[in-house]
């Protein structure tokens, strides 16, 4: 029998017999390369991952401890949108709007980026008259949104800010600890009493169902939003967050969204989270709170401090006006449905 495992000219039947061989061999190793390859591929990529590659606690639960920040333009807006103007007023053409007055001198920064939505379905199922007070919401940008006065932004907003946070994880609590306005929740894994009053962040109790953690979060003020296009909540706010581990630096995010007093029925988002990986990773000073206050209070000054800006081809000239009545006093704007 001819030896297949060398070649030896000239070209015989024998070893045109040994190519064929050869040619066998090696398309069975590709098969078996790609098989276990395109394995891999499939449970990475639907959220299985081989046990051996999670980072653990001493309990054997998912370490979920560092530094983590999601990529999505969800702080923009939940839901699929195009590129637009950060305040916008009409053009030159139909319906092409062009910078307001007060980002005009911004140019493409005064843009919304265009962004796919992370809400199932790509719906927010608004009451009537919550969807009017979000289209309100969505043309009094500036005036309105908490976190341009740095107020802290709430659950699930602070998972999607584009700044990172920190995820402290102990074995009855874990600890986050976001860069915004030095916002913090702790999600008590134990028994702890009920919180006697409303939070900006609310009041999370977690649990363990596998390897996915399951938090529920209650006791909002009506005060916060969900994104810079006016979405919004009352006090009646519940939300139910999952992590689940996708791998050893990444987390899938999921929040499922009810409040009787604004939505017809619950809604859900998600999208991964991912940890900071670069060796000097850490959360730095974020203290907005005195970077805020000229915009304010700013007009209640007796003599106004910003006037004017001049550049090469733009002069903008302020102009601060002080509201009439209890408006004056006005910070926050509820999400409460008024009172009858």
């Amino acid at each position: 029998m001819h030896d297949c495992t060398s070649f030896t000219p000239p070209m015989t039947d024998a070893t045109v017999g040994c190519k064929l061989v050869r040619v066998m061999r090696n398309r069975v190793k590709n098969t078996i390369f790609l098989s276990a390859a395109l394995a891999v591929f499939v449970s990475t990529s639907f959220g299985v991952m081989p046990a051996a590659a999670q980072a653990r606690t001493t309990e054997g639960k998912p370490d979920f401890s560092g530094i983590w920040q999601a990529n999505t333009t969800a702080n923009w807006d939940l839901q699929t949108h195009g590129a637009r103007p950060m305040v916008a007023q009409p053009g030159v053409y139909p319906n092409v709007p062009v910078l307001g007055a007060p980002v005009v001198a911004l140019g493409t920064v005064g843009w919304v980026p265009p962004g796919m939505g992370v809400v199932e379905g790509d719906e927010i199922p608004y009451q009537p008259w919550a969807a009017q007070r979000r289209r309100e919401n969505a043309q009094n940008w500036l005036d309105r949104d908490p976190e341009l006065k740095c107020y802290m932004p709430g659950v699930p907003r602070a998972m999607y800010l584009p700044y990172p946070f920190q995820i402290v994880q102990g074995t009855n609590k874990v600890m986050m600890v976001f860069e915004f306005a030095n916002a913090q929740r702790t999600i008590h894994l134990d028994d702890v009493a009920p919180y006697p009053a409303d939070a900006y962040m609310g009041h999370s109790v977690g649990h363990w169902e596998g390897d996915t953690l399951v938090v529920d979060v209650s006791s909002f003020t009506p005060y916060t939003w969900f994104d810079r296009s006016g979405n919004f909540h009352s006090d009646a706010l519940h939300v139910v967050e999952r992590y689940t581990p996708i791998s050893r630096d990444a987390i899938k995010y999921e929040a499922t969204i009810e409040d009787s007093k604004v939505f017809t029925r619950p809604w859900k988002i998600s999208f991964p989270l991912y940890r900071r990986l670069e060796p000097n990773a850490q959360l730095m000073d974020f203290r907005c709170v005195e970077m805020v206050e000229e915009t304010i209070y700013g007009h209640l000054r007796k003599q106004q401090l910003v006037k004017h800006w001049e550049g090469r081809t733009i002069a903008v000239d302020i102009t601060r006006k002080v509201p009439p009545g209890e408006e004056v006093y006005e910070r926050l704007w509820s999400g409460n449905p008024e009172e009858k």
